[in-house]
């Protein structure tokens, strides 16, 4: 790649699953600063250990290595401070970019819709129903302030070289025992890492703003999707595993997101699971 296309990226939480994808792909054609909370997976020298809730720690870094492009995946569901963790990082990312001019490309999620009016497109406005929703959805609001950003909606993330945390959690709990419900009737677009990782470069380089949805054209059930994860790493225990219909609760039925937006922009294809299964068990 020439200089005059290699890009300075950072990265918000470089330690995530994404992350672990992300990151070495972006460096492999652009000087990369990546962040991460407490534990470093990728233990590289462009690592920098960041608490996005801190303004003063996040101002100062973006402002001393001045990227031209911020992707901010930093906002974990896992996480015991959703608020400060999303909103409050989110609001530091975004008025400290404005200082430097950078692109924002700020990762969010299909959990932001109550599943009630499937399916969702961009011009689709959040109806969270649970804490996690509600936060992400209000950290897009801070974001759409800025005038060069882009808001990638996605939804489950997967891979193929390390387990999601999702199936990892089933392969322990099935290996050892323990009951696991597999919803058949929440439906969402899983979407490859590799696909989110390359979809999230090549927004860095071009000029599309505002929101995007970014996820496999392929809608499955929790249930699908699972199994065929299951079936993909090997986990052949399956005792006590338990297949029905949620609720609803605190938790959307039906996700789906239209990427047909998605599409049009990118190059980078949307692939479904069975596709990419299809691709690397032939490949």
């Amino acid at each position: 790649m020439s200089d005059s296309l290699r890009q300075r990226i950072l990265i918000t939480g470089g330690s995530s699953y994404l992350g672990r994808y992300l990151v070495p792909l972006a460096a492999q054609s652009h000087e990369v600063c990546y962040t991460f909370y407490q534990n470093d997976p990728l233990n590289l020298p462009s690592g920098r250990c960041l608490d996005v809730r801190e303004e003063t720690a996040v101002f100062h870094l973006i402002t001393q290595f001045r990227p031209h492009v911020i992707i901010h995946t930093a906002g974990s569901n896992r996480s015991d401070d959703l608020d400060g963790v999303i909103c409050q990082g989110a609001q530091n990312v975004a008025r400290a970019v404005e200082q430097v001019g950078a692109r924002l490309i700020h990762l969010s999620t299909d959990s932001i819709f109550d599943g009630l009016q499937p399916p969702y497109d961009e011009t689709a406005v959040p109806s969270p129903v649970n804490a996690y929703g509600r936060a992400k959805a209000a950290a897009e609001t801070i974001v759409a302030t800025y005038e060069n950003h882009v808001i990638v909606r996605i939804s489950l993330i997967y891979g193929l070289r390390q387990m999601d945390h999702g199936t990892s959690w089933m392969a322990r709990a099935l290996q050892a025992g323990q009951p696991v419900t597999l919803f058949n009737n929440q439906y969402r677009n899983p979407v490859w890492v590799d696909t989110l990782s390359r979809a999230c470069l090549e927004l860095a380089a071009n000029d599309y703003t505002g929101i995007l949805n970014v996820a496999g054209r392929q809608v499955l059930s929790r249930a699908g999707f699972s199994l065929k994860m299951l079936d993909w790493w090997g986990i052949t225990e399956r005792g006590t595993l338990i297949i029905g219909p949620s609720t609803g609760g605190n938790w959307p039925l039906d996700c789906r997101l239209d990427v047909r937006r998605g599409t049009a922009v990118l190059t980078t294809p949307l692939l479904g699971v069975d596709a990419v299964l299809s691709f690397h068990r032939n490949g």
